[in-house]
């Protein structure tokens, strides 16, 4: 659950000193996501994006985070970036928790995502798999079927208060996926939360993609279905085929699927919807007072997920097989 460090101005201004970046203009908290602290920071030279991670991420995991976000930078993926101090490290500490600075990336995120903007993140999503291929180092994803399994057993006792016969729905669905869980298609390292908040257009073209703070080794069919949920259904739960049609289009134009992960994807989508709906469902449960983000309704996924569970191949998702 996302508790906002509050930072004051005069430890803003002490961290910055440790940067070849100019000096402190402006800052102010950034009310979106849902892990960490983030903050919008202006210099004389630049702007930038400050985050303190927050109790949900492993501070082991960070220099994964770091040297991926740095390695597909330099891949040609446009990417925020950490900023090195005057002495090399991109992680440093405020307010006792681990931070990093991170670079500005111009271009907006967009509310209702068209047909083209997912033909484009299908694209930039295959080139960010392929670019990350000689990536020296690699991470468990750990919201995955073992992960699911202990946020079922954290969250069943109280899941009918979401959502009538709820808890059923999740132990029923953990056992199906647990027991048909694909183990043999490709895979590599992913970005596992490319929401559409997490990808910025400018002028009508994908200007870059953020937040990598999910990353880890997983199927790279899994994280296209983790975008056919974000991006391909609309705000009344109803799904847009023409969208998921230009997504798999546009990552197909760079990565061409094979037929067992075809055959996979509506598995894999199960599974996305699941995994979104459990962590919704663990922060709707635990809420803490006074966090400045607001809790994301779980049974969005719910409605997610089932309708995931009546596809019976990719045909419905607009692939020929």
């Amino acid at each position: 659950m996302a508790v906002y460090t509050q930072v004051t101005a005069e430890e803003i201004n002490e961290f910055i000193t440790q940067y070849d970046v100019g000096e402190v203009v402006s800052f102010k908290g950034i009310a979106e996501g849902s892990e960490n602290s983030n903050y919008f920071l202006q210099t004389t030279e630049a702007s930038f994006i400050l985050t303190l991670f927050e109790a949900r991420v492993n501070p082991d995991d960070l220099p994964f985070y770091m040297g991926l976000m740095d390695h597909l930078n330099h891949k040609n993926i446009v990417c925020a970036t950490p900023v090195r101090d005057r002495e090399g490290s991109n992680l440093k500490t405020l307010c006792g928790r681990p931070a990093a600075l991170i670079t500005f990336l111009n271009g907006m995120a967009v509310n209702r995502p068209k047909p083209e903007h997912c033909r484009q993140l299908g694209g930039e999503l295959a080139r960010m798999h392929m670019a990350a291929a000689d990536f020296d180092m690699s991470r468990e994803n750990d919201l995955s079927v073992s992960g699911w399994e202990k946020l079922v057993a954290d969250c069943e006792a109280e899941a009918d208060r979401c959502a009538p016969g709820l808890r059923n729905v999740l132990n029923e669905e953990l056992a199906f996926l647990k027991a048909n869980w694909p183990v043999d298609l490709p895979k590599g390292i992913i970005h596992a939360d490319l929401f559409p908040d997490n990808v910025f257009f400018l002028d009508g073209k994908l200007s870059g993609l953020i937040d990598y703070y999910f990353a880890c080794n997983d199927f790279f069919a899994y994280d296209i279905a983790v975008c056919m949920n974000s991006w391909c259904f609309e705000a009344d739960g109803s799904f847009n085929i023409t969208k998921s049609t230009q997504l798999l289009k546009g990552y197909n134009e760079v990565r061409p699927l094979g037929q067992q992960e075809l055959q996979a994807l509506p598995l894999l989508c199960r599974g996305a919807a699941l995994r979104f709906l459990l962590t919704r469902l663990y922060d709707w449960l635990n809420r803490v007072e006074g966090a400045l983000v607001q809790v994301k309704d779980p049974t969005e996924y719910l409605t997610k997920l089932r309708f995931h569970q009546e596809v019976r191949n990719a045909t419905a998702y607009g692939l020929d097989m």
